[in-house]
């Protein structure tokens, strides 16, 4: 049963706490880069579809949720019980539309309500886009800036909007750049970034989801260019940009990566 293998692992994150000198030492300080660790090994395996390795990595992170708990409940701070209490009732008030009288049409408006409830349980938050991790990746915090930013009508109409927004940043880097002014280079190609993390939104793409799949394909692109090179008895330091770029095609044409 379920609640058997979850009640079997809070048992064994006691007795590790309590008899493995390792997990003795550990503090909430000495956990985060593990943990920070795990997702992103958690996010490869989601990646590449794989699994078993998403299987895997849940419950790394498990155990993870779990370490905090018990080193919060060492600390007096809040037990799992509470943990589990908390997202329980905000679960069930964020979602009026479940366990309340509130009627919404479709998931933009589940996401509205979402935002404005989060906003009104905010302690001493005054912006919608307070809850925004600082410490999130770049692309990942533009996202969701956007997105939080959209829940109280701050939005572009259509996708061709946004477009013509993305040319304007693009002929302001153009025009940057001509200035040779390189911090004005800087604020206009984040712009350009940011319109067009905007624009894939807009195509519900995941920008950062696309953009780690073009470096997976880059990567085995140019792996399997140096195979090729080696079994031409050649190496790619050696060659010109000319040839490279032949080697390239080739790839392409021939693995299909």
């Amino acid at each position: 049963m379920l609640s058997d293998s979850f009640l079997k692992l809070v048992q064994i994150m006691d007795d590790l706490r309590e008899k493995c000198p390792w997990d003795m030492k550990q503090t909430i300080q000495t956990l985060r880069p593990l943990t920070i660790e795990e997702t992103y090994e958690l996010t490869d395996a989601i990646t590449a579809e794989d699994w078993q390795g998403i299987k895997e990595e849940l419950g790394d992170i498990m155990l993870h949720l779990l370490f905090y708990s018990k080193i919060g409940a060492e600390q007096g701070k809040f037990t799992l019980e509470e943990v589990l209490e908390g997202i329980s009732k905000k679960l069930i008030h964020r979602h009026p539309h479940i366990y309340g009288d509130v009627t919404v049409q479709n998931e933009d408006d589940v996401k509205r309500n979402w935002e404005q409830l989060k906003l009104k349980e905010g302690k001493g938050k005054k912006s919608v886009l307070g809850g925004v991790p600082a410490s999130l990746p770049a692309m990942i915090k533009a996202t969701r800036i956007q997105e939080k930013a959209k829940q109280v009508g701050f939005e572009w109409d259509n996708k061709e909007d946004v477009w013509k927004k993305v040319e304007e940043e693009i002929g302001e880097l153009h025009e940057a750049i001509a200035e040779d002014d390189k911090e004005h280079i800087e604020e206009e190609f984040g712009d350009v970034l940011f319109s067009l993390i905007n624009y894939a939104r807009f195509l519900k793409i995941d920008a950062e989801g696309v953009l780690e799949k073009t470096n997976v394909k880059f990567i085995n692109r140019f792996k399997s260019m140096e195979e090729m090179a080696t079994e031409h008895g050649k190496n790619l330091a050696d060659m010109t940009l000319a040839e490279m770029d032949e080697l390239w095609n080739e790839v392409k044409k021939s693995r299909k990566l």
